[in-house]
């Protein structure tokens, strides 16, 4: 039934001016506004639909957006010099990193309390 269809996801934010600003400035995403909506045009083809809930938006509690690096270092420290803070979770080492199996993965924070992360590809 939806094998054709262009599916794509998406997530609330409390402003969406502000996140227009941290996903197009802070992060350097392409991104676009229609009918107030933003559009983060990621690569692949599958944009991301951001929608404002104002006072009634709650973070999400997990990851909803990760973006594979080849250098996790590199990318945290461009990141931290946009003023990009990362979170402290258990098993996170000193440099914000989860080193325990899997990716090497660090998360942070949009400004509607919406998480991501960085992971280093393979």
């Amino acid at each position: 039934m939806f094998e054709n269809t262009k599916a794509f996801s998406g997530f609330s934010v409390d402003d969406i001016a502000e996140a227009r600003k941290f996903y197009g400035e802070t992060l350097g995403l392409n991104v676009s506004e229609r009918n107030g909506l933003l559009f983060l045009h990621l690569a692949g083809d599958r944009d991301t639909l951001v929608y404002p809930k104002g006072d009634q938006h709650t973070p999400a509690t997990f990851t909803i957006l990760n973006f594979p690096v080849p250098d996790i270092e590199a990318a945290m420290a461009d990141l931290r010099a946009r003023g990009v803070t990362f979170e402290t979770y258990e098993g996170v080492d000193e440099d914000g990193v989860f080193r325990r199996g899997g990716p090497l993965i660090a998360w942070f924070k949009d400004p509607a309390g919406n998480i991501l992360s960085v992971l280093q590809e393979d």
